[in-house]
């Protein structure tokens, strides 16, 4: 499988980041990592291997960035302000840094987005924040309320990453053009914020599918086999 690291001094975060990119072309995919995960990350739990397949035939090409949670939600020593705002610049590193290079790269206006765990709610998230860019998304083991890491704090930039607060008021065409599906296994300790995510798109008449598989927990035995299904509904 052909792999090119990168690594930049990234304008937007004020730091330097690293990704990975694995293909030569195809349809541009963004993998998020897990909790403080890695660029790395979804190499090294063999997540890409899983779509070897379809990366070796040219169907898509796979961007992981790195994460920045370690300086947003999980650091415990600041205040929960500006834990958010740090993740709304994180949202613009994504859109003018990742997503832009992506499209410039493979010709494809819009990208899919997909993750596991944490990187799931990112891939959530960003999705619905702009849809416009985002032509399929694909969550595994994600979960969407991220009140639990403000400790009682709550602001506009808080709601406008929450995808479960968010999502109702939004009216943008795209969603319901957007491939969405939530997958998580029937033992998944994030189940129930998954049935929540679906509830909200039931009653806003949005296409998806929640794959929920028996008997999988929360771990990457369940996410390495769901991903190549997933990447099986891409139009190629």
């Amino acid at each position: 499988m052909h792999e090119e690291h990168v690594k930049w001094f990234s304008p937007t975060l004020g730091q330097e980041t690293e990704m990975l990119i694995f293909g030569t072309g195809g349809k541009p995919v963004i993998i998020f990592p897990t909790s403080m995960g890695t660029y790395h990350q979804n190499k090294d739990f063999h997540l890409i291997d899983s779509v070897a397949w379809f990366v070796n035939n040219g169907l898509v090409r796979i961007y992981c960035p790195d994460s920045v949670d370690e300086h947003s939600f999980y650091q415990e020593m600041i205040h929960p302000g500006e834990r958010i705002r740090r993740h709304t610049i994180y949202d613009k590193f994504i859109m003018d840094e990742v997503v832009n290079r992506a499209s410039d790269e493979t010709g494809h206006h819009q990208v899919t987005v997909a993750g596991c765990s944490f990187g799931g709610y990112q891939a959530i998230n960003f999705a619905f924040r702009h849809p416009e860019r985002v032509s399929n998304v694909f969550s595994m083991g994600g979960a969407f309320d991220i009140t639990n890491h403000m400790d009682g704090y709550y602001d506009e930039n808080v709601y406008y990453n929450n995808p479960v607060d968010f999502l109702g008021s939004l009216n943008d065409e795209n969603l319901w053009k957007m491939g969405i599906v939530i997958g998580v296994g029937e033992e998944d300790f994030c189940l129930p914020q998954n049935r929540r995510l679906a509830e909200i798109m039931s009653r806003k008449g949005m296409p998806y599918w929640l794959d929920i598989r028996p008997g999988m927990p929360h771990d990457w035995p369940a996410w390495r086999e769901m991903l190549p299904t997933y990447f099986g509904r891409l139009n190629y």
